[in-house]
């Protein structure tokens, strides 16, 4: 059984019109990553007092805090990253999550090779705060930083090689990355990865392209074989709609709920033609 969730902030700043869309559309968890305007990180006690009460009255599940570790320069200073990571865990705790979204620090050259011993320091200080906090890190593939390819993302899970830390797996971000998603990427990446997210994307044309990101399904990130392969290995975890089809922003992409609406129908009528059940 496949289980939806999904990054509601992208429907609206604010949590109650999240809450509403996701219980219209039959969605019982959500990837936290902002309400009000606020990353969750930076919701004070009150507001986390505030967006728990809500979610849990409407009865609606956490299945990831959406967080922003691991998204400085690998050369920034690592201690005060070090203590939000810290204070991740006691929010996700708080929420109920048994999982925290993470990244691999943006490498400033071409060539990442130097700053791999660093990443990797950084990177198990904060899995070694989640082993002792009981929750798991979930590194998210993204273009820029050193897990950006799929043989740094295994790479990095290899070595760490914690329970504790395990992967997402992001076809829009490979593509954008020059990578394709089933061919390239899944063979290196599946034994790692507990989450998938669901956005789509259209190879980059040229050096000004970032590559457009569409409804799963309508792009280039080989989903419905993403799907098959999933299916057929027992896959049994998280499909986190992120729609990313709004004007861009420090969170994500602000769509509303219309398009929020035609990224759950595109990945669900995928789900469908697949014969798969999902809750």
């Amino acid at each position: 059984m496949w289980t939806l969730t999904g990054f509601a902030d992208e429907i609206s700043d604010d949590i109650d019109e999240q809450i509403a869309l996701l219980n219209t559309l039959g969605i019982s968890h959500v990837e936290f990553r902002s309400a009000w305007g606020t990353k969750v990180l930076d919701l004070t006690a009150e507001q986390l007092q505030t967006a728990k009460h809500k979610l849990d009255t409407a009865n609606i599940r956490v299945s990831s805090v959406g967080s922003d570790l691991g998204k400085i320069q690998i050369t920034d200073p690592f201690e005060p990253h070090l203590a939000r990571a810290r204070h991740a865990v006691a929010v996700a705790r708080f929420l109920g999550a048994r999982y925290i979204r993470v990244f691999s620090f943006f490498i400033p050259d071409a060539d990442p090779t130097p700053y791999r011993a660093e990443v990797m320091a950084r990177t198990r200080a904060m899995v070694e705060l989640a082993e002792a906090g009981g929750v798991t890190l979930l590194h998210e593939n993204e273009k820029g930083i050193f897990g950006d390819t799929p043989q740094r993302v295994a790479d990095l899970l290899t070595e760490i090689d914690s329970p504790n830390y395990r992967a997402i797996f992001d076809p829009a971000n490979y593509v954008q990355c020059g990578v394709r998603p089933f061919d390239e990427a899944y063979p290196l990446v599946r034994a790692h990865t507990d989450y998938i997210h669901c956005k789509d994307a259209l190879v980059p044309t040229g050096p000004d392209d970032l590559g457009k990101v569409v409804p799963a399904g309508e792009g280039d990130g080989q989903f419905p074989k993403l799907l098959a392969a999933l299916h057929s290995s027992g896959f049994d975890g998280f499909f986190s709609i992120e729609p990313h089809l709004g004007a861009f922003d420090a969170f994500g992409g602000l769509c509303g709920p219309d398009l929020w609406t035609t990224a759950h129908i595109a990945i669900t009528r995928l789900f469908g033609e697949l014969g798969v059940e999902w809750r």
